[in-house]
């Protein structure tokens, strides 16, 4: 009965992966760098920024060499301007608080390769925030975790555009 029980199962384990793998699907795997972006100089307008740190982790994972500020101009440089985030009033109270906000938080950065004209590309990530002045202390958590959200999409998102060039 058992046995019974654990064949059927592992038939239909079996035909469910074999139709699945038929279908090109495939796990998504880390960003597959170019070879000339495998070892980079990465410098930013505030290196003391958390999605500067988000970057730099993020491209160590992806197995890239992260060479220092100062080396030769033979390596791909990427440089990270400064991230801005900007607040739009959607929605206020009836008594003219606001009551919902929209953010807009945006990343700019150069790349240089040699012999190659340099890159510079730019993306914004937006959020709706819903602000409660009854609830400031709630609100501002809620806030850093959508701002630590909206760093660590971005350095994610470099790296997939990185891997684009």
């Amino acid at each position: 009965m058992r046995f019974a029980h654990f064949v059927k199962h592992g038939a239909a384990l079996a035909l469910f992966c074999v139709l699945l793998s038929s279908c090109g699907f495939h796990l998504k795997k880390a960003s597959y760098l170019p070879d000339d972006l495998r070892t980079i100089t990465l410098t930013a307008d505030n290196p003391r920024s958390e999605v500067y740190e988000l970057l730099k982790s993020d491209l160590e994972r992806a197995q890239v060499a992260l060479l220092p500020t100062d080396s030769s101009s033979q390596y791909t440089a990427l440089h990270l301007y400064k991230d801005t985030l900007e607040r739009q009033t959607l929605s206020l109270f009836k008594n003219g608080q606001v009551a919902q906000y929209e953010l807009a938080y945006a990343v700019t950065y150069r790349v240089s390769r040699p012999g190659k004209e340099p890159v510079e590309q730019g993306f914004e990530l937006y959020r709706n925030y819903q602000d409660d002045p009854d609830n400031a202390l709630a609100k501002a958590k809620e806030l850093d975790i959508i701002l630590r959200e909206l760093r660590q999409l971005a350095s994610k998102r470099i790296v997939r555009e990185l891997s684009q060039l």
